[in-house]
């Protein structure tokens, strides 16, 4: 934020404006000469932009609005002789509008990011056999590439041979996908097998990745409910205190008898107390405070819009893997001879495999002195490893094995089983699942307890997304999702009148994040997921979560009673001005006095503590 602040034009503006204001302060509770000038120069860096919008808007469409009534009444204010009010005023609205353009500025990284994760050149292999790096836009259908081991694909298309596949930045689950011979392969997932040759089947423009950049795009161009009743509102209040206010002069000049000097100042007191000044604090400090301490809990809230959204949410969708689930394998049950499980976490350190990987974590102590390490390692492509007469696999390769144990039959779909066998013989298997998080049941709970709708979109298969909405107790499920089926679900749930929430950490939710009225990323999930989304769950805690929850909720009734008591105090003072009992020093008492209150009202959500 510091950074934007120093390197924008509006931000460095503000921070000059904002310093000029404090030495003008200085010099005037100082009673030093020429403090005016201060507040003057003041106005003018800090009221800069709001009057460049004021202009172009109100010339491009023909209607007034906030920003020219801000102009007027600090304006007014200096008029009569009260530059400071002025200058504060401008102040807020100004902090105000960066902040807004901080949070758009950042929200356009998403598709950077997204567009990142595509490599912009493939190998094209050419008619006589030879191999071209060519540029990814140049691809037609029916072209034939080659992608390397470890190398991600750069375009949708079929492949010609078997091939294990990470498909995690499209679906979020961790285990790689074997596919088979005339199998879909798509852009930005990474092939951890064997060189392969696939065949285009859409162009650049129309692959997967393509189309998740396009939905995150459409989303973050949608405007809020909040934002659009706003400007329909805007309008008419700004056209109704400029009517008003020369209408006030003229009645006290032609009707009441006052001299112009009199209705004039009349008029600047009303345009004074009638500037919103009051209702623009009404909601920046409180959610800066309340964005704050979400903070302090490892909560990035990104605005005024999120929270809103945040705190009337009654539906939240979640993603399981990385979410309600650590996104990492481990080791749930398993037996095994000391000896042979000693040769296999040897075989499995030499690989970088997500099942191997849990393995050598689960069993990081174990003593590896009794292996042979000259032995050469075989990687069994599709299946798993080979050293010497020592398999480690998955259950379909040992068919025809003895297995006297029965061993074989430990194999669910609840569970990823791995089985060893030596000489022919099953000798032992491990069974691994993606652990639910501790704190995943409470706060689907608590949330629950709040009136929210918890549901579980994955792309797990049904077993497993069963079993883990079992374990955290969420009635309403769905299994084998794709980006668009999430997009679908939430776009559904909107229509039918709720607030959505969406929870994940993956490329895959980022269109689902972007489409939801409020995205919540985890921290350890992708960047694009991140970018995409409102909420940031830094220390992937959902409890923090519902933390912030509870805060958004005390925020939007701080913001009402903010709302109602400077309308209230602006009211007041308006009739009290008409009545002619209420002098230029009193209203301006009375109206940075209100402003005050509500800033300091805001202000006490940095102490909130949901407990």
């Amino acid at each position: 934020m510091v950074s934007y602040i120093l390197k924008s034009r509006p931000g460095q503006f503000l921070l000059v404006g904002t310093l000029l204001l404090l030495f003008g302060m200085f010099l005037q509770y100082n009673d030093i000469e020429y403090y005016r000038y201060v507040f003057y120069l003041s106005i003018i860096f800090l009221g800069f932009f709001a009057f460049i919008d004021a202009v172009v808007e109100t010339v491009e469409s023909k209607a007034p609005n906030v920003d020219l009534l801000m102009i007027l009444a600090a304006i007014g204010a200096c008029i009569i002789d009260y530059a400071s009010e002025g200058a504060l005023l401008l102040f807020i609205f100004a902090l105000s509008s960066v902040l807004e353009s901080y949070a758009m500025n950042k929200s356009t990284k998403a598709i950077s990011s997204l567009m990142a994760q595509v490599p912009e050149e493939a190998s094209l292999l050419l008619p006589n056999g030879d191999v071209q790096r060519v540029d990814v836009t140049t691809l037609r259908k029916d072209d034939q590439i080659i992608v390397q081991k470890g190398a991600l694909i750069p375009i949708d298309g079929v492949i010609d041979r078997r091939a294990s596949i990470d498909e995690s930045s499209l679906t979020g689950e961790s285990l790689p996908v074997e596919k088979q011979q005339g199998d879909d392969v798509f852009a930005g997932t990474l092939n951890v097998g064997e060189v392969v040759q696939m065949t285009v089947s859409k162009t650049s423009d129309e692959t997967v990745f393509s189309n998740i950049i396009r939905m995150v795009e459409t989303a973050q161009n949608r405007p809020s409910k909040l934002s659009s009743f706003i400007d329909r509102i805007e309008k008419k209040y700004v056209i109704s205190v400029l009517i008003a206010v020369p209408l006030f002069i003229a009645v006290m000049y032609y009707f009441n008898g006052f001299s112009f000097e009199e209705a004039f100042y009349r008029g600047m007191v009303f345009l004074t107390v009638a500037s919103p000044c009051a209702l623009v604090a009404s909601a920046t400090p409180a959610t800066l405070s309340a964005i704050s301490r979400g903070a302090r809990d490892g909560i990035l809230v990104k605005g005024g819009k999120a929270m809103e959204s945040l705190t009337s949410m009654n539906v939240l969708f979640s993603d399981k893997t990385g979410t309600l689930t650590y996104g990492q394998f481990d080791v749930v049950d398993y037996q095994i001879d000391d000896s042979i499980l000693a040769e296999v976490i040897y075989m499995e350190q030499q690989s970088t495999h997500p099942i191997a990987k849990a393995l050598v974590r689960h069993f990081g102590t174990e003593d590896l002195s009794s292996v042979d390490q000259t032995e050469d390692i075989e990687e069994i492509v599709g299946s798993g490893v080979r050293k010497g007469h020592i398999t480690v696999a998955k259950p379909s390769f040992f068919e025809g094995f003895n297995d006297p144990n029965g061993y074989l039959n430990e194999a669910t779909k609840e569970y990823t089983t791995i089985i060893v066998g030596a000489h022919q013989e099953v000798v032992g298997y491990f069974n691994l699942a993606d652990t639910v998080r501790k704190e995943a049941k409470e706060a689907v709970a608590l949330f629950q307890s709040e009136g929210v709708d918890v549901r579980l979109l994955t792309g797990d298969h049904e077993v497993v997304a069963k079993a883990v909405a079992s374990t955290v107790n969420i009635d309403r499920y769905v299994a084998s999702c794709l980006p668009e089926d999430k997009i679908k679900y939430v776009n559904d749930s909107i229509q039918q009148g709720d607030i959505v929430g969406m929870i994940g950490d993956g490329i895959n939710d980022a269109p689902a994040l972007a489409n939801a009225n409020i995205g919540i990323a985890m921290g350890e999930g992708s960047t694009v997921a991140m970018e995409s989304s409102d909420v940031v769950i830094v220390k992937n805690d959902l409890l923090k979560l519902f933390n912030s929850f509870i805060l958004s909720r005390k925020l939007n009734r701080t913001i009402k009673f903010n709302v109602m008591f400077s309308i209230i105090v602006i009211i007041i003072l308006i009739m009290l001005n008409i009545f002619g009992l209420l002098s230029l020093p009193t209203a301006v008492l009375f109206h940075e006095g209100s402003t005050i209150l509500v800033i300091l009202n805001g202000l006490r959500l940095l102490l909130h503590d949901r407990n």
